[in-house]
């Protein structure tokens, strides 16, 4: 492994929670209100208003979990630049909000390490302050990877990226680029300079994109080459955006966030198309798309697969019983146990109405009744309270176990499904599966 990448792979970031606290020091009470209440309202994020820095330095000892501080310049014990160097030479991320427009003021406190300078007056400030915390927050959750061979313009745009909350690995050349991208799925973001050695920018991004699709990792080209098909040739090889050297910080923060919130967005519409509303778990969508691309590895390597089909029984009864409030809590019972029980190599899907379906790699018949058994056993002995009330309920699972050499997975759905309705009607509460003897409670 390239010695330039060894410290950023060892990292091992999300274990610890993350600090969810943010610090606001303003004299104005009107504002730090409307700012304290518009953030703790929209986000899971706990606001501290401090005046003074005496009471903000008194604030950032006693307590933990800091992660940014919101500062005015105008405070009692502090002028414009003792606020900001207060707060940077402790390294807290700090986003200065000002009520004054003052270009030589603006320009001084962004020579300084500080996130964003923020006219409080403006209107939408305060919605941009709380999109800004959002971000913020939600960027310590994306790596970012740099790849540049100046060290100088590498740790530039590392140290912008580190500030902005992203864990950052940085490479050389392409080929380190290429095997962080492999080695980190958390990598969600390149910044890419074109004018390197061996591997240039545009060619680093075509590879990747082979490894990586534009809605799992976004590119931003970089260059001070003033050659017009430049920009293009990047985007047509698969960049999200080019920004030319040198650029300000500002503009890189805004580039970088508006690629992140890309990702984000896209990521939720895929959510909404792939993830069942109601219970959390993929649906049936999701399910077919996955096992379809899975099942042919398996019948390469001549694994068993078993497919299962979960009912709940006597559903229409706890709707009847409970109301459609709670069916809907029945089913989300019924899906977490399903997921709780689930390993990481399972396939796990509501496919609608009342019913999952599974597809569990690796174990035999014998074992396959077993690892359903229990999750039977498992969901029967849920305990779901309805109001003053306790829901009980139990499962029928069929479930087809074999080595899928030819069989297709709609014929194995179809069988899973035929040994649903023998359990149904064997009594309910039961596994039956075919090529393997049924279960009973």
């Amino acid at each position: 492994m390239p010695a330039l990448l060894q410290g950023a792979f060892e990292s091992d970031p999300g274990v610890d929670p993350l600090p969810q606290r943010v610090l606001l020091v303003e004299n104005s009470r009107t504002f730090t209100t409307l700012v304290r209440e518009a953030i703790e309202q929209r986000l899971d994020v706990t606001v501290t208003v401090a005046s003074t820095l005496a009471e903000a330095g008194r604030l950032l000892e006693e307590q933990q979990g800091w992660f940014l501080v919101l500062t005015g310049l105008v405070l009692a014990d502090g002028d414009r630049d003792g606020v900001v160097d207060f707060f940077v030479s402790r390294g807290m991320p700090t986003v200065v909000v000002s009520g004054v427009y003052d270009e030589d003021v603006r320009r001084r406190v962004l020579e300084q390490k500080v996130i964003d300078y923020v006219l409080k007056n403006t209107p939408g400030s305060v919605d941009y302050l709380v999109w800004l915390v959002q971000r913020l927050d939600r960027n310590r959750r994306i790596a970012a990877l740099v790849v540049d061979d100046s060290p100088s313009a590498r740790g530039y745009a590392a140290a912008l990226l580190r500030m902005y909350g992203h864990e950052v690995y940085e490479a050389a050349d392409g080929e380190q680029g290429l095997a962080a991208i492999e080695a980190h799925p958390a990598i969600r973001l390149a910044v890419v300079d074109q004018e390197m050695p061996g591997m240039q920018g545009v060619e680093f991004t075509r590879r990747l994109r082979m490894q990586r699709s534009r809605d799992k990792v976004a590119v931003i080209g970089l260059s001070g080459n003033t050659d017009v098909t430049l920009i293009p040739r990047f985007l047509k090889n698969g960049a999200n955006d080019f920004l030319r050297k040198p650029f300000s910080r500002e503009e890189f923060f805004c580039r970088v966030s508006q690629n992140v919130d890309q990702l984000e967005l896209i990521g939720t519409l895929q959510d909404l198309a792939t993830r069942d509303f109601l219970t959390g778990l993929p649906n049936r969508r999701y399910f077919l798309e996955h096992s379809q691309r899975q099942l042919p590895q398996l019948q390469q390597d001549d694994e068993w697969v078993a497919v299962a089909m979960v009912d709940i029984d006597h559903f229409k009864h706890i709707n009847d019983s409970f109301g459609h409030d709670g069916g809907d809590e029945a089913l989300r019972a019924c899906a977490d146990a399903v997921a709780a029980h689930a390993r990481s190599g399972d396939l796990v899907a509501r496919f609608g109405g009342e019913e999952f379906c599974l597809m569990v790699p690796g174990l035999d018949p014998e074992g396959a009744v077993s690892y359903f058994e229990a999750l039977r056993h498992a969901i029967a002995m849920l305990r779901v309270p309805i109001g003053d009330t306790t829901l009980r309920m139990t499962v029928s699972i069929g479930l087809c176990c074999l080595r899928p050499r030819r069989d297709s997975l709609h014929a194995l759905i179809t069988e899973a499904d035929r040994q649903l309705y023998l359990a149904k009607a064997g009594g309910r509460n039961r596994v039956c599966g075919a090529n393997a003897a049924a279960t009973v409670a």
